[in-house]
């Protein structure tokens, strides 16, 4: 047989993407860890989203592209009066939900925050409700929507576990699109097939780039890309659903596949081993794991990487408000991604380069001892020079300690530490913060500062009366989870 030719005999789905597929259809999700902690999620990533509403360059994105498009059974965007269909009101919950870079993250060998993926299942579960409602059926009920976030969180997670996309410069949104996809088929009745062809065409699609999260590129559309990603599920699984045929080896097909283009430089032995890591590596069979250790952002709007900076800064800061100037050097002893993500120097350029800049979120609460979403924007930046006087005066150290126990399965710490000196040769004690109030190991303590944070970005946007009576609903499970989508969807409407 020829040789310059190529073999036409279509092969079975990747593993990958049947896996995926089997997950989504036959896992139930008993753990009631999991389904807690999803509840909890859906409340902070809503109030994440409605204390967006009040920077005007996030609502700027939002509404219909065609303006006066009516939408029969169109999907609801919380905390405002877009009714949509189901593709840009993802896009829009998605944008609200991650625009200040304030709801859950998880850290492994890839980033990400896999709430973002409520974008697309609130929209096509609120859209599905009212379709079945008007057919005479039973809608979606909010049990189906936290277990389709626990199982979104699950495969973005369980992906990002040992497969790094961001060390060969793509973007941890591709995991986004990839989990909304598999989700959403599922909820729109996808069969096995259904959800393999549509999860291919989301692998074939690509990836972003990082540029946009790094200096010098660093802005807004880090704000929006989550917003995208999940939209683009959405927009796949219909694809799929109207009988679109997928691309079975989408990652293993030689030369053409995602493996070859886009993943085979990330192995440092290519060169002898030119097959070892064309693959991704997993970790754990896909579960519940993911969501029952999810990170929340409590206390702090900054790039998760810096969590603990913050709580450390804000401990620091009755010691050294009052002598800012006299400070000859401020030591940051972290961990190596954070490092590699959001370690700075030069001009800022925006809030979104501020909001990834770990000397900036150290400084601010050095100064004020708090840092909220309004101490990025160019007018505070601009009216405090003493910012920048700070950082610097900032040294940045690795300490490989933090570096290897961020990636232990039984820690996943999250450490860093700052210790200030004076230019009279004093110093401050070395405040070190290894795991920030988000993270599972302090769920005791963080759950009160999760719902108190959610009752104030409720009352950004709702009256008083509204505000307790969505806080009461998401508090109490039984009440919750029974409820159907559409009338959850009614509360969320100003």
């Amino acid at each position: 047989m020829s040789t310059n030719v190529d073999l036409t005999e279509r092969p079975e789905y990747d593993q990958v993407i049947i896996d995926i597929a089997d997950y989504v259809i036959n896992y139930e999700v008993k753990s009631q860890e999991a389904l807690d902690t999803a509840r909890n999620c859906l409340m902070d990533t809503l109030g994440c989203g409605f204390l967006a509403l009040k920077f005007p360059e996030c609502t700027k994105h939002l509404g219909p592209l065609v303006q006066g498009t009516s939408v029969p059974n169109g999907a609801r965007v919380p905390g405002t009066q877009f009714i949509l269909d189901p593709v840009k009101a993802a896009w829009d919950i998605g944008c609200i939900i991650r625009w200040l870079d304030f709801n859950d993250t998880w850290l492994a060998a890839e980033w990400g925050h896999p709430s973002d993926n409520l974008g697309g299942i609130l929209a096509i579960a609120d859209h599905l409700s009212q379709v079945r409602i008007a057919k005479g059926e039973t809608p979606l009920s909010m049990q189906q929507v936290l277990e389709s976030m626990v199982k979104a969180h699950e495969i973005q997670g369980v992906l990002a576990l040992e497969n790094s996309f961001n060390r060969v410069g793509l973007c941890h949104v591709l995991l986004v699109r990839i989990a909304t996809t598999a989700v959403v088929t599922h909820l729109m009745g996808g069969s096995k097939e259904h959800i393999m062809a549509a999860v291919s065409q989301a692998w074939v699609d690509g990836s972003a780039l990082r540029t946009y999260r790094h200096a010098p590129n660093a802005g807004s559309r880090k704000s929006w890309a989550a917003g995208d990603a999940t939209s683009r599920g959405v927009r796949l699984a219909d694809i799929a659903m109207r009988g679109e045929m997928g691309i079975p080896s989408v990652l293993t097909a030689p030369q053409w596949g995602f493996y070859d283009v886009s993943f085979s430089h990330t192995n440092k032995d290519l060169k002898t081993k030119p097959e070892a890591q064309r693959q991704f590596s997993f970790q754990r069979e896909y579960g519940s794991y993911v969501m029952e250790n999810i990170l929340f952002k409590l206390s702090f709007p900054a790039e998760f990487h810096s969590q603990t900076a913050c709580e450390a800064a804000v401990l620091l800061h009755p010691k050294v408000k009052d002598k800012l100037a006299d400070i000859s050097r401020i030591e940051l002893t972290t961990h190596e991604s954070a490092i590699r993500i959001i370690s700075k120097h030069g001009p800022l350029a925006n809030p979104a380069d501020r909001d990834h800049c770990l000397q900036y979120m150290v400084a601010v609460p050095l100064m004020l001892g708090k840092l909220n979403a309004e101490h990025y924007e160019d007018d505070f930046h601009h009216s405090n020079p003493i910012i920048d006087t700070l950082r610097d005066k900032m040294v940045v150290i690795e300490d490989a300690r933090y570096s290897k126990e961020y990636h232990d399965p039984d820690k996943r710490s999250i450490a860093n530490a700052i210790q200030v000196f004076f230019n009279d040769g004093s110093c401050t004690d070395k405040i070190e913060v290894e795991y920030p109030i988000g993270h599972k190991r302090r769920r005791g303590e963080g759950i009160p500062v999760l719902e108190a944070k959610f009752k104030q970005n409720l009352a950004s946007r709702f009256s008083a009366q509204q505000t307790q009576e969505i806080f009461n609903l998401c508090k109490n499970t039984s009440e919750l989870t029974k409820m159907p989508v559409n009338q959850f969807m009614d509360l969320l409407v100003v």
